[in-house]
This record gives C-alpha cells, sequence and structure tokens, in this order.
C-alpha cells in the first residue's frame, strides 16, 4: 500500500469529503479483518471488531500525526480493539474457531507441509496459529502475513523492537513445534507432546 496515496485520501476525509473513506475501508478491510480474527478466532466477534476499529480510524482521523504509516496506526486500533473485546469475554468461555483461509494466506506459506492439500494445509496452519496466546498470533500474523517490519509491529502492540523480535523468536519456535506434533503424531505421542 502506498503511505503518500494513503495521506491523500486522509486530507480528502479531513476537507470534508468522507466518502473518500471508503476507499481506506477498501484497501485495509482484509487486513484489519485478518488481525482480529487472529486475536479473536471468531469471525462474527473479529467482523464487528473490525468494523468497529474503522470508525474509531474515522472519529479520530484528525489525530493521525503520520509518525507511522496509516496503515500501522489502523493495525494498531484493530489490536487494542481486539484485546478489549476479548476481555469482555468469560475467561470460560470457548469461541469456535474458524475454519477458512484466505487464499492469500496460502499463497505465502510454502514449508514442510507441501505433501498436504491446499485446503488442508490451511486449516492446519490456521489451527495451530490459533493455539498461540493472542499476542503472539498477532505477531506472526503481522510478520509473515502482512510484511510488517518488527518496528512496525512494536509501534502496533505497545513493545519495543527488541520484545517483538524475543517474542517473534518464541512464536516461531512455538508454531513450528505445534505444526510438528501435528505432522508428525506418532513421533509426538512417544515424546508426551501431541497436540
Amino acid at each position: 500500500m502506498n503511505p503518500d496515496a494513503d495521506q491523500l485520501i486522509i486530507e480528502k476525509v479531513l476537507s470534508g469529503n468522507v466518502q473518500a473513506f471508503g476507499e481506506l475501508v477498501d484497501r485495509y478491510q482484509n487486513f484489519v479483518f485478518t488481525t482480529c480474527i487472529r486475536i479473536l478466532k471468531n469471525r462474527e466477534e473479529a467482523e464487528e471488531v473490525a468494523q468497529d476499529s474503522f470508525i474509531k480510524a474515522f472519529n479520530s482521523l484528525k489525530t493521525f500525526r503520520g509518525d507511522s504509516k496509516f496503515s500501522t496506526w489502523l493495525y494498531r486500533i484493530a489490536y487494542h480493539k481486539s484485546l478489549d473485546k476479548l476481555k469482555q469475554f468469560n475467561k470460560n468461555q470457548d469461541l469456535p474457531l474458524i475454519e477458512e483461509v484466505t487464499k492469500d494466506t496460502l499463497e505465502r506459506i510454502e514449508n514442510g507441509l507441501d505433501f498436504l492439500v491446499r485446503e488442508e494445509r490451511s486449516e492446519i496452519i490456521e489451527n495451530c496459529i490459533s493455539k498461540l496466546a493472542e499476542t503472539e498470533a498477532a505477531i506472526i500474523g503481522y510478520y509473515y502475513f502482512e510484511d510488517l517490519s518488527v518496528k512496525e509491529i512494536a509501534d502496533i502492540i505497545d513493545l519495543t523492537e527488541d520484545n517483538v523480535k524475543i517474542k517473534l523468536y518464541r512464536s516461531r519456535k512455538q508454531l513450528f513445534s505445534l505444526l510438528n506434533n501435528y505432522i508428525n503424531p506418532e513421533i509426538s505421542k512417544k515424546n508426551g507432546t501431541a497436540i
């Protein structure tokens, strides 16, 4: 996404052309939804929080200073709104997991799962990501699926860059372990680490 193009749209909106905000929604709706669903792991709740995130962004647009890219600012809103929603849930209540992953996600994941059918592979990966803690799932998503830099991720989730690197490293190891347990369940059962 072109940050200069985003700034032009923002200037249009702030000048009174509120319909221009729709261009930003069209441009970032998939990314915002993906952020929300990775944290909430529930389609309906993610749709609601994604919509709330855009409403908050629209209402707060005049406070956007341009210190970071608009997308980083927007992802930060979505991330924090998702965490707020998560806090509302009863700790004992489990939300149903999503069952589908976008084709975009599948295109980017080319690792040791090549022998699996594409749809089966996406379900496995999304299922394993959903087992990560909310922040770790978001970091993995931002880094690998949204191609955000460590600095941009740090800005979104209010951590230092070093903390993001550490969490990214640990999340990758945990995700690898989850995927390995799924792919090699017999070996995992012998070691007592099956998921």
